[in-house]
């Protein structure tokens, strides 16, 4: 019995030292130095295997089938070189990782493959961009415009340029990894050359980029999946068009994308949480707004808890929205004198309520900032009243003691019928009411707020007085 569980025991090792392969080289910079390969998940990396480099600079290591996709190897300066693992064995040699320009790739056809279009590539973008600019001039250019043979060249080698680069992609192997994943490399690094000379390619790219399937676990394991997803908003962002216009694109590309995530249950919260928070951090609540109502009202797959709080405040709390009304216990105000009990009773054509407590670190940032700007504000029609989720009143007080606006609390912390009535699950959260308590906007910073009142109170007060 015993020679027949070791049996089956070596067959175990057997097979699974079958399934691996090796990176193995020579860096004779780096001499008994650690050098990790390191994988990815999505937006989250992870350690595949690690080893000691010998005397000579000489290692070894390791990966199997389920670490798929791109890989980077690192040592001792933490520079990234990156990698196809796709089941073959690799061999590089050079002087150390960070210096690129010495790596050679000795044995692996796709890092072979992948080192060529590496080093090629920017040097075709750098051209395109070139010759790009030399054909508006020569299209707009009146001392330019009159000559066809400069035009009919540049147009010509435009397209020798980028055949080059197609003829390239199609030669590789249909099934290998590296034929998917150098378009969607070359696709995220050129957004910005396209969006600054070559925008006549604008239009293209975006939608390059809808057809992207963003569940795709080769994706998921490219270490491209934040870069495409940023790249994508970013380049609408930045494509000259009206607001409007803009936002309407992405509500275009927000339904592409989720059109594929409902596929994977997983990838659709990662992806969604992430982008979301990309919108909220540049502003363009439209569009996270749109994004959170079709993710709370996507039937297919089940939201994470925390995304889903999340999402929740644009539902209950859209601009548009009146926001219920707050009856206050007067004896959880500190340094007030006032006499009200609700929010309703405030007399200010505009009020910030502000969630947050003392022990948030980036309310201890933003509560002084906007005792600073108080005077202006209320100048201007704006009250502030701050509702701190504590459970400590000492620290209450400490906290806001010098604060020149209302600060109250309950001392309930997140079980604050408040942030339970206005969907506060994040410090510090801001919503900004008009007198019949409509939500005006609902800013993710002090900055943003300010703004505000710069442009449509200051700038607006001076244009009728003059």
């Amino acid at each position: 019995m015993i020679n027949k569980y070791l049996f089956i025991f070596k067959i175990i090792i057997f097979s699974t030292s079958l399934s691996a392969q090796t990176i193995s080289g020579n860096l004779n910079q780096e001499l008994k130095k650690e050098i990790k390969l390191e994988g990815f998940d999505g937006l989250k990396t992870y350690l595949i295997s690690s080893s000691l480099s010998d005397e000579k600079g000489n290692f070894k290591l390791s990966y199997n089938k389920s670490d798929f996709g791109i890989g980077y190897l690192i040592a001792s300066d933490n520079k990234p070189f990156f990698i196809i693992l796709d089941g073959e064995d690799i061999e590089i040699k050079g002087e150390t990782l960070s210096y690129f320009e010495s790596i050679k790739v000795t044995k692996g056809k796709q890092n072979q493959w992948f080192e060529q279009f590496s080093k090629e590539q920017p040097r075709r973008e750098q051209a395109l961009s070139a010759w790009g600019y030399l054909d508006k001039i020569y299209l707009s250019d009146d001392i330019f415009s009159i000559q066809s043979k400069p035009k009919k060249a540049i147009k010509d080698e435009k397209y020798r340029i980028k055949n080059e680069e197609k003829k390239f992609i199609n030669s590789l192997p249909k099934e290998s990894y590296v034929k998917y994943y150098l378009p969607i490399r070359k696709l995220v690094s050129t957004v910005s050359s396209i969006a600054q000379y070559r925008t006549e390619e604008i239009p293209e790219t975006i939608e390059t980029f809808r057809c992207l399937d963003y569940a795709d676990q080769r994706l998921y394991k490219s270490g491209l999946l934040k870069d495409a997803i940023e790249s994508h908003f970013w380049l609408i962002e930045n494509s000259g068009k009206p607001l409007d216009i803009v936002y309407e694109e992405m509500k275009k590309s927000i339904d592409a994308m989720l059109s594929k995530l409902v596929t994977n249950e997983k990838i659709f919260n990662e992806v969604t949480d992430y982008l979301f928070d990309l919108l909220e951090r540049h502003s363009l609540f439209n569009a996270s707004e749109y994004l959170a109502l079709k993710v709370l009202n996507e039937g297919k797959c089940t939201i994470n808890t925390d995304l889903a709080n999340q999402l929740e405040t644009y539902r209950a709390m859209k601009k548009g929205n009146i926001a219920s009304d707050i009856v206050f216990d007067k004896s959880n105000f500190v340094n007030s004198n006032n006499t009200f009990t609700k929010l309703s009773e405030i007399n200010a054509k505009y009020t910030v309520v502000v969630f947050g407590a003392s022990w948030c670190p980036k309310c201890n940032e933003e509560l002084p900032i906007i005792a600073k700007l108080y005077d202006k504000w209320k100048s201007n029609g704006v009250e502030v009243i701050f509702i701190a989720l504590e459970e400590d009143y000492k620290a209450f007080t400490d906290f806001t003691k010098s604060f020149p606006f209302l600060s109250y609390t309950d001392l309930k912390k997140w079980e604050c019928k408040i942030a339970k009535d206005y969907y506060v699950f994040s410090t510090p959260t801001m919503f900004l009411l008009d007198d019949k308590r409509e939500i005006i906007l609902r800013p993710n910073s002090v900055n943003q707020m300010d703004t505000w009142v710069d442009w449509f109170l200051v700038k607006g007060n001076k244009i009728k007085s003059e």
